[in-house]
Parts: structure tokens; sequence; C-alpha cells
């Protein structure tokens, strides 16, 4: 099973999205946003909703259930 942090790494990448064009997305700095993809911080629930929504996937799925 895949944590939050690897799935948001791998989503990302396969959106060809950097960092920094997710940060602005979520309106977030990029080191808070890098925070999330190394497992430093969990996002919060309005931040995986959009993450969610961003990659067309539900938040079950984000979190591994």
């Amino acid at each position: 099973m895949m944590n939050l942090n690897e799935a948001l790494r791998i989503l990302r990448i396969r959106a060809g999205l950097t960092q920094k064009q997710l940060a602005d997305m979520l309106e977030l700095d990029r080191s808070s946003y890098t925070y999330y993809e190394t497992g430093k911080t969990v996002p919060v629930i309005f931040d995986l909703m959009r993450l969610a929504d961003l990659y067309d996937t539900s938040m079950d799925d984000l979190l591994g259930f």
C-alpha cells in the first residue's frame, strides 16, 4: 500500500506538474507542498479535497483506503 506522500508525488509527476505549479494551484508556498510529499506534514482536509478533484480521484484513494 502506498503512503499519502508517495501518492501525491506520483500523481503530480504523472500530471506533468512541478511542486511549484501545484503549490500555486493550492495557494501554498512551494515548501509547504514539499512537506506534503516528504511526509513532514499532512494536508489539511480542504487541500486533500482539492487534490482529489485535481487528480480526478477520491480522498479514500489518496489516503490508501
